[in-house]
């Protein structure tokens, strides 16, 4: 029985295999891991629990159950694990309702993408958001959705990084529409007790409502790629924030928040007091309300860089490099807050920190990274095959009578969410595009299936 399993699912198990094996060669070649300057503020976070106002703590509580073992290439591989459990929850969801040779496919991008493979192996939080996302998605997809774990897992996912919010949201209006109202409150209870008892530990610590205590400050550094203080008659406390130069010689979004020449950052104190954040807050909402023109054209640019066929340098060079696995050993952090955490770090690790590059193990990654990428252009094409099929269907067939929605709506709309909030509230980053890769191929596997990929309307019994 198991050799029948094997053979219906081999094509998988093949691609399995070779996602396996390209993690093992990267963990050769890049020992312990590759770091970021976030990594060292979640170090921190770790040794020096309480809440940190620019990032929630998720990732920091995890790399706390990981901390025994005294060791980053553990957390590595750890993240390794949750890319290849990723890959698997696509195939499985995707299998149920679609051809074999389908599922595959869509497992493809987490499991053998090398941009995917390095982001599994740098020390920031996007794997894990992936894996509570996917997983939150496979459970909302399930016949029987069980919505207590959907609810954990998306409070999980918005603890780990902010944009995983309005996804509790999204999923209990999912809920919804199949018909599960119980269910959907039950999620949205389980959901948001873990993020308002995160808030209260948040406020405890800064006397402030929230989970973060930068919202305002990025919103604010979106807008400057656009926003005219003139046109937006800025009161004389806001035109501190303003930028002179006209917005086609401006720098990118980010360094409005970590440049030492940024109107921000020269105000006294910290850039995230409240007082900070609240001025900036007021700044973004009046540049937005002002030229929603302008925003939206913004946020347009951003998203469209998600969908070029080439990678282009973006926001910097310094940011860019990170993002590729390196031929030499990297230097220490620049930024000061990383420099800071490197001591704890050191700490984490019980030795010295750093990335040693071992070949041939490294150079054949490297090689792999430059032939074998999927272009933001497929991506897109990726997006757009659900509503075109859905088009098509309905073109063909017409509407069917008490069908309630189509399954891909719910991890197609994840996805865009995923890549349209970065956009909004503060940049493109190419490491942001990736956690939305997997929910893009499932929904287009989805939209390729059978007539079962529309969701019965009639509740079945869920399990809370």
């Amino acid at each position: 029985m198991v050799k029948d399993r094997g053979a219906r699912h081999g094509w998988f198990l093949v691609v399995l295999g070779l996602g396996v094996a390209l993690r093992v060669v990267t963990m050769l070649g890049y020992r312990p891991a590759l770091w970021f300057p976030d990594t060292y503020t979640y170090v921190v976070t770790v040794l020096r629990p309480r809440p940190d106002l620019v990032r929630p703590a998720g990732y920091s509580m995890f790399m706390k159950l990981l901390e025994p073992l005294h060791s980053f290439a553990a957390v590595a591989a750890a993240q390794h694990l949750l890319g290849l459990a990723t890959g698997a929850l696509i195939y499985g969801v995707a299998v149920r309702r679609t051809r074999r040779w389908i599922a595959t496919l869509a497992a493809v991008p987490v499991l053998l993408e090398p941009y995917q493979i390095h982001l599994e192996h740098l020390l920031v939080s996007d794997t894990l958001f992936m894996f509570l996302v996917v997983a939150a998605v496979a459970l909302g997809l399930s016949d029987r959705p069980r919505a207590v774990p959907i609810g954990l897992l998306l409070a999980a996912a918005a603890l780990t990084r902010t944009v995983g919010l309005p996804l509790i949201v999204l999923v209990a209006a999912w809920l919804l529409l199949r018909r599960r109202v119980k269910p959907a409150w039950v999620m949205l209870v389980a959901a948001l007790v873990p993020v308002l008892a995160y808030g209260g530990w948040f406020y405890a610590t800064y006397q402030r409502v929230g989970i973060i205590g930068a919202n305002g400050v990025f919103l604010y550094a979106r807008t400057m790629s656009f926003a005219d203080c003139d046109r937006m008659a800025a009161p004389p406390d806001l035109r501190v924030l303003c930028d002179p130069r006209p917005a086609e010689e401006r720098p990118p979004s980010q360094e409005y928040v970590w440049a030492k020449d940024a109107p921000i950052v020269q105000l006294p104190g910290i850039t995230f007091t409240k007082e900070t954040d609240d001025l900036a807050m007021r700044f973004a909402l009046l540049a937005i309300r002002t030229q929603p023109l302008d925003y939206a054209g913004a946020l347009l640019t951003e998203l469209g860089r998600s969908f070029v066929w080439g990678r282009p340098v973006y926001p910097d060079q310094e940011i860019y490099d990170y993002y590729q696995f390196p031929e030499t050993r990297p230097g220490p952090p620049g930024r000061y807050p990383a420099r800071v955490g490197v001591e704890f770090a050191e700490r984490y690790e019980q030795g010295p920190i750093g990335t040693w590059i071992v070949e041939p193990y490294a150079g054949w990654m490297r090689v792999y990274q430059d032939v074998a990428r999927m272009p933001g252009t497929v991506l897109l094409v990726i997006l757009l095959v659900p509503p075109v099929a859905a088009a098509w269907r309905r073109f063909r067939y017409g509407r069917r009578r008490g069908s309630g929605p189509a399954l891909w709506l719910l991890p197609w709309s994840v996805a865009a969410v995923l890549l349209i909030t970065p956009a909004a509230a503060a940049e493109f980053d190419y490491r942001y595009v990736l956690p939305a890769v997997p929910l893009a191929c499932l929904a287009a596997a989805l939209a390729c299936g059978n007539s079962e990929e529309l969701a019965d309307d009639t509740p079945r019994n869920v399990q809370v």
